[in-house]
């Protein structure tokens, strides 16, 4: 058996050399086990875990912060992973029967990547974690820089309008990109937009998500963006308006495929409105 300590909640787990049943209720480290060649692991997860395909084939244990206790004994997992924020009182609880690991959320495309090495190394597989990390490092090192530093507004709906801080990774993608996040300069990793500021701070693009399991046309946004009295707006008087591909969440997702899909998507739309 190894003791792993978890910093985030101050437990020591007893696991075994390597963990042969896994759960998972974050879908960014579960994509990071199957990217690491774990699928195999992984014997139950969120309904949010699409990510990839052959996830969804695995048993279904709950949400975000609701599971059935008496179907988590059944698969008798090794290890349960878990995220911290909206799933650190999630994860205490849990931690009262089983091993739970509460993975740090990202506050950066490094803390990303290191977020992945984490999780492989806490389930035993170090070979496995530190390729994984070198080949999203490679995917970083390709990373262009738009000519022009655009001033960009991103806004999520996670059950409501949610734009992003200093202390975001998304904030911090858009910085390597060369593009200017306006709240950018702002203490939080998320917070809720006000309306009247986004207005003075006038975005010359807008970069929309819709909520998960939802896909909208630019032209929904357009009117959704224009009911807000937001016409005056550069982004929407010129129709900038980037809606990133649906149904799952694509900005909002934090894991492997962030770098290597995401971020793409992000340079390959942001360069044709410079």
């Amino acid at each position: 058996m190894r003791k792993v300590f978890c910093e985030t909640l101050g437990l020591e787990l007893k696991l075994p050399e390597k963990c042969e049943r896994i759960i998972s209720f974050s879908p960014a480290v579960t994509e990071a086990l199957f990217s690491m060649g774990l699928g195999d692991k992984v014997v139950g997860v969120s309904v949010y875990c699409v990510r990839p395909e052959e996830a969804r084939k695995k048993v279904i244990v709950g949400s975000y912060s609701n599971t059935n206790v008496e179907k988590l004994k059944e698969l008798k997992p090794d290890l349960i992973f878990t995220t911290t924020g909206y799933q650190r009182n999630f994860a205490l609880n849990l931690s009262k029967i089983f091993n739970v690991y509460a993975v740090q959320l990202p506050i950066s495309l490094c803390s990303l990547i290191a977020t992945c090495v984490e999780v492989g190394f806490v389930a035993g597989y170090y070979k496995e974690a530190r390729n994984l990390e070198r080949e999203l490092i490679e995917k970083l090192l390709d990373i262009k820089r738009l000519k022009r530093k655009l001033r960009v507004y991103v806004e999520i709906d996670l059950g409501g309008p949610v734009s992003f801080g200093a202390f975001s990774y998304i904030t911090n993608t858009l910085e390597i990109l060369g593009v200017e996040g306006i709240f950018s300069n702002e203490s939080c990793e998320w917070l809720i937009p006000d309306f009247e500021k986004v207005k003075e701070k006038n975005p010359e693009v807008i970069i929309y998500e819709p909520k998960m399991f939802r896909s909208e046309t630019k032209e929904e946004v357009i009117k959704k963006l224009v009911n807000r009295g937001w016409e005056n707006i550069d982004a929407v008087k010129r129709g900038k308006i980037l809606v990133t591909p649906g149904p799952y969440d694509f900005l909002a997702h934090h894991g492997p495929s962030f770098i290597t899909k995401a971020i793409p998507w992000l340079y390959d739309n942001l360069s044709k409105l410079e």
